[in-house]
């Protein structure tokens, strides 16, 4: 058996045919999701990049294994201290170590573990492919080195291949040679009307219409599919029809490789994961460009899987975690799970059962501070820091009525916040009654200045607001964030 692992970066589901989304942009995968699992309610419970893959790789909830945010001490891994061995139980525990106790000689083709200093991500894996543009290469780059791969593996068994494709993620900047699929196509799903656009246009906070680039509007020329603001209907279209296009093309890379194995006489017996670490705003909560929220649009993920053997075009319904996967490997193998991981299998899921759990907590420290209960229709968001947002302390969004959150219903529903907010309580008490260490990741966060992306730029991006007709957001920053201006 051979297990092909297909990574690819800020890949929204609803952006996605399998996943219902109006245009063509995943051809090759939604073929692949017809020969096997479609999981629906699939989420990281930590975002952006690095508390993701942290999570996935690790099995745990970032506040048990520390990485919650991209900078400060919320950017490592906790140390494991005075019980640790020879080696360390993260090296014996973690995701790619599972796949070699099943016997698998492990590679991946990723620059992650460069892009963010995160090396532990390379637990478990006997061969690594850099391409040393730290997450900055294309698919076409990515996609030959797998194929080269797997051109001198294919009659190999008992291997798995990790391939990770950064397209979809911010800056956009596919090739413009591969030219503008959707130019002539409507957006499939218009819900950015004027009137929405024009609140957008007074949004306040990094990464919003006029600020693309984070806190200013400036571009690089050598990204002319990235500018620094979408200021009218037409370009705010143009900016969506670019992030389809990095899907598309990332996808028609996953397509030659597929058709590699194929050719090999070798894809009827490889096991396929598709999966992501991460979502995109394109407007919603008034953010472009950027997986700055612990929500819907951030922190779902896709997950299809075909297994050999398996169940063929099924979809799953029940509520699953990055955290799972490592333990699903585990029990598909015959392995025993590892007593750190938070994780719970789904492996039955793959024989077509409805397993899963009924709620999920959702995590952001990079961005924004935030922590997120998602269960039925509901999707509950405190926000100890609203990274520059002009985010209530309470949200709350009816998902099945309002999937880009755009109506705000937590006054008119102190109940459904009541259980939203205990379920985030249950879930701190349940970690940190079982954590090595005494303190919440998100509090130390908010001790060191707040999100790591906020940090440093409010005094100059008030100076922003005033010139550019937004002084009653900078009044309202000023006055709630008056210790963080001179940081």
């Amino acid at each position: 058996m051979r297990i092909l692992f297909v990574d690819i970066d800020t890949l929204r589901p609803d952006h996605m045919g399998c996943y219902g989304y109006g245009r063509n942009t995943t051809p090759a995968m939604d073929k692949v999701a017809e020969e096997g699992v479609v999981f629906d309610r699939y989420y990281t419970p930590n975002a952006p990049c690095l508390p993701a893959r942290a999570a996935l790789v690790s099995g745990q909830y970032g506040i048990h294994n520390g990485v919650v945010g991209h900078g400060g001490t919320a950017g490592d891994m906790r140390i494991e201290g005075y019980p640790r061995g020879f080696k360390d139980s993260f090296s014996q525990t973690s995701l790619f170590t599972t796949f070699k106790k099943a016997g698998f000689r492990t590679a991946s083709v990723s620059s992650f573990a460069e892009r963010h200093s995160a090396w532990w991500f390379h637990a478990g894996i006997d061969e690594t492919y850099n391409l040393e543009k730290s997450g900055n290469e294309t698919a076409d780059a990515v996609c030959d080195a797998a194929v080269d791969w797997i051109t001198r593996h294919a009659e190999k068994d008992q291997w798995m291949l990790h391939v990770h494709f950064w397209d979809p993620h911010t800056p956009y900047r596919s090739p413009m040679e591969y030219g503008k699929p959707f130019e002539k196509e409507d957006l499939p799903d218009p819900w950015i009307t004027p009137e929405i656009f024009a609140e957008h246009l007074q949004h306040v906070g990094p990464h919003c219409a006029r600020e693309i680039n984070m806190f200013d509007d400036a571009s690089n020329p050598d990204l002319p599919r990235h500018p620094g603001a979408v200021l009218t209907m037409e370009e705010m279209k143009e900016f969506m029809d670019n992030y389809d296009t990095g899907i598309r093309y990332a996808d028609d890379h996953v397509g030659k490789i597929i058709d590699l194995l194929k050719e090999k006489g070798i894809y009827e017996d490889t096991a396929i994961i598709i999966t992501s670490d991460h979502g995109e705003n394109i407007g919603e909560l008034g953010l472009y460009a950027e997986h700055g929220t612990a929500d819907e649009i951030t922190c779902r993920i896709p997950m299809i899987i075909k297994w050999p053997g398996k169940a063929s075009g099924v979809r799953n319904g029940a509520f699953h975690q990055n955290i799972d996967l490592a333990p699903t490997i585990a029990e598909a193998f015959g392995i025993a799970p590892a007593e750190r991981w938070d994780g719970e299998s789904y492996f039955a899921a793959l024989e077509g059962e409805e397993v899963g759990r009924d709620h999920v907590i959702l995590n952001q420290c990079a961005h924004v501070c935030q922590r997120s209960a998602r269960w039925d229709k509901y999707l509950y968001i405190r926000s100890p820091h609203t990274g520059y947002h002009m985010f209530p302390d309470e949200m709350l969004f009816d998902l099945e009525a309002d999937p880009h959150e755009t109506n705000n219903i937590a006054e008119e529903n102190p109940v459904l916040c009541a259980i939203g907010a205990k379920k985030i309580q249950d879930f701190e008490y349940e970690m940190m009654s079982n954590s090595e260490s005494a303190t919440d990741p998100m509090w130390v966060v908010m001790r060191e200045g707040g999100p790591f992306h906020s940090r440093g730029f409010l005094k100059d991006y008030l100076v922003r607001l005033r010139e550019t007709g937004r002084a009653e957001g900078a009044d309202w920053l000023e006055k709630r964030y008056p210790h963080e201006i001179d940081l």
